[in-house]
């Protein structure tokens, strides 16, 4: 998409400096009468000899000493021309006269790309100093800043008339009002046109163009008017689908992929639906690469979608060593095939053991459908020793999945059954098999700002199940989970890093961290609904304690204290955590390390008026590694009044 340039920044700082009431970034562009002329002030160029790279150069033949405010001095000693032939080895006396001869010119120039048109300019060369040709002193008063006073849009094609593109139209003319009011710079009305640019090429208009482009700055009353004007072309639509690399895979799925992400033949084009698709297609476990474009088709309306794929391949098999302060040593072997023969469906298989919970299992998943549904189907088998009681349980579950960005979904028909041994008084009781069967759903709601670092946002969970016990004398029962998480920045809106002299402001946006960092506060509440009498499994049951639940206590060691010291899971669960998260400054600017602090309470009972709550204290250090969060706390148990070291890797709701 061409942009057409029509002059250089240094020119109209050029004009601005002259006797002339106004400067104009001069060419003359196709406009309609009340706007004027358009041009498209380009980047200030420098000349190409440069010399020798200064590390491997010889000494610097002069020496500079720039007076000028912090705002402006590092961009001016970084692009300066004097500044580039000071090492040269045949530079002279005469030479350097002339080099400073022009300097003025140079130093204004550059100033005018940060919105300084009036400034005042002095060099000296002194004849001391250690180097050879003296020292040359130069004293910069930038002056005061032009602003942007307006800023106005001009549309051509498709896009001035059509009613389809008049919430388009406005965005862009948002964008374009964005600088008013601010201080002019080069960088920042580069920023400005390709921001518009990139909202015009972004839906409808693939095909949209900058046409001309003006920034008019009065140095009088130091005010700088904007002009830009834009050509869309006609409307385009997404065409037929087409895939390549589809190989091990079949092209359907990638198609059917595409659709759910909702790429229909004869919508607008939208380069935010093709981003969309390719982020499902990666995130589907076949590819290893995804790439979604449309295919240039001359004058046709309609453009064919381009799928190209990368394919992972059909088996895996990982091996898996570990540790957490929770369950010590962890040893896994998994084994996934992506597409089973006959069925086209994709199997995991898991073996896991660790010093207190072993895990066998197997999940079969179909390929999602038209409405993104999922059937799976899975066995597991587990056994986990809580202090001197081991239960060992089987799980099966057939149902379906869908999971979207923002709202996952599950419905499952679960068979559980757990046997539970003391292995010191092997009680008679405790040891008969309790199995149920229940029909469950469960929803999960997404709302963070970034699912790796959040800031701010929220997540919820809930999970219902309706069922009964298997054993005689059968009983209905209803089990309910829910867990909520929610971040809260606070202190004032700690701004971004502004930019260097020279560089373009970001896009404004809602500035998510505080000053203070963040308060994160997580609710989880379980209960089971049965008569007094009804035997469930005891992993329908809930125990608490842990990295991620009560700090200061061990992996599930809140619960009911039974008469024999054992400690038995109960019919309701409350947990609550308040955890005040402060990034660790450097340089006036947070770092990847942050100090926590926290206090978490959880309760187990088996009636409502009975749960207690067991609190922990404590505080810990987090690092903001590339693959996550990585957590050391370190907790007091107010219970059993004993210190704890928790860790925990990564964020997952």
């Amino acid at each position: 998409m061409p942009i057409i340039t029509a002059c250089s920044v240094l020119a109209l700082a050029c004009l601005a400096l002259s006797a002339a009431p106004r400067a104009f970034a001069g060419g003359v562009g196709d406009l309609p009468p009340e706007a004027g002329v358009l041009a498209e002030p380009a980047s200030v160029t420098r000349p190409a000899q440069a010399p020798a790279d200064p590390d491997v150069a010889l000494a610097p033949r002069f020496d500079i000493d720039l007076q000028a405010p912090e705002a402006v001095r590092p961009f001016l000693l970084r692009h300066m021309d004097l500044q580039r032939f000071r090492r040269l080895e045949d530079l002279d006396s005469a030479e350097l006269d002339r080099l400073l001869a022009r300097a003025p010119g140079d130093l204004g120039g550059l100033l005018g790309t940060l919105g300084y048109f009036s400034p005042r300019i002095g060099i000296v060369r002194e004849g001391n100093g250690t180097t050879p040709l003296g020292l040359v002193r130069i004293d910069v008063e930038p002056g005061p800043a032009t602003r942007v006073a307006s800023a106005r849009v001009f549309f051509r094609g498709d896009i001035a008339t059509s009613p389809a593109a008049a919430g388009q139209r406005e965005a862009i003319e948002q964008d374009v009002l964005r600088p008013v009011g601010e201080v002019f710079t080069q960088a920042d009305w580069e920023q400005a046109k390709t921001q518009a640019l990139r909202r015009l090429t972004g839906e409808r208009y693939p095909n949209g163009r900058l046409l001309n482009s003006l920034a008019d700055i009065d140095a009088d009353t130091r005010e700088a008017h904007l002009y830009i004007e834009l050509d869309s072309g006609p409307a385009r639509r997404l065409g037929q689908i087409q895939v390549l690399g589809a190989n091990r895979y079949d092209a359907d799925r990638a198609r059917r992929l595409a659709r759910l992400a909702g790429i229909e033949p004869g919508m607008d084009y939208s380069l935010g639906v093709l981003q969309a698709a390719q982020t499902r297609l990666a995130g589907s476990d076949l590819y290893e690469t995804a790439l979604v474009t449309v295919e240039p088709a001359g004058d046709e309306t309609d453009l064919p979608v381009l799928i190209q794929l990368r394919e992972r391949r059909r088996q895996r098999l990982q091996l898996g060593l570990g540790a957490s302060t929770d369950n010590g040593p962890r040893l896994s072997v998994e084994y996934r095939h992506r597409d089973v023969p006959g069925m086209g469906w994709q199997v995991d298989n898991r073996l896991q053991v660790e010093r207190q919970d072993r895990l066998a299992q197997t999940v079969w998943t179909s390929p999602v459908d038209e409405k993104a549904w999922r059937r799976i189907t899975s066995v597991r088998w587990g056994e986990q020793t809580d202090g001197l009681s081991t239960t060992t349980s089987q799980r099966l579950r057939w149902g379906r999945s869908r999971e979207e960005a923002r709202l996952d979904q599950s419905q499952f028909l679960q068979f559980e059954r757990a046997r539970t041994v003391n292995s010191v008084l092997r009680m008679t009781v405790r040891e008969r098999s309790r199995s149920s069967l229940s029909l469950n759903q469960g929803w999960t709601w997404r709302r963070f700002d970034d699912l790796i670092f959040p800031e701010r946002g929220q997540g919820l969970a809930v999970e219902v199940g309706l069922g009964a016990t298997l054993e005689s004398p059968v009983q209905p029962f209803a089990r309910l989970n829910a867990r909520w998480l929610t971040y809260w920045p606070i202190g004032a809106a700690l701004p971004e890093p502004p930019p260097q002299a020279g560089q373009a402001r970001e896009p404004e946006r809602v500035q998510a961290r505080g000053s203070l960092g963040r308060l994160a506060l997580r609710l989880e509440g379980g209960a089971i609904l049965a008569r007094q009498q009804a035997v469930l499994p005891d992993t329908l049951l809930f125990l608490t304690g842990g990295d991620a639940t009560v700090r200061g206590y061990g992996l599930r060691e809140i619960g009911i204290t039974s008469t024999t010291g054992t400690t038995d899971p109960g019919r309701y669960l409350a947990v609550a955590s308040l955890e005040w998260q402060r990034p660790i400054g450097r340089h006036g600017q947070p770092g990847p390390w942050e100090h926590v602090l926290f206090i978490d309470g959880g309760a187990v009972a088996n009636q409502p008026q009975d749960l207690r709550a067991r609190w922990g204290v404590g505080s810990g250090i987090r690092y903001n590694s590339p693959v996550g969060p990585l957590q050391m706390d370190l907790a007091y148990g107010l219970k059993p009044r004993e210190w704890r070291l928790h860790l925990r890797v990564g964020f997952a709701f």
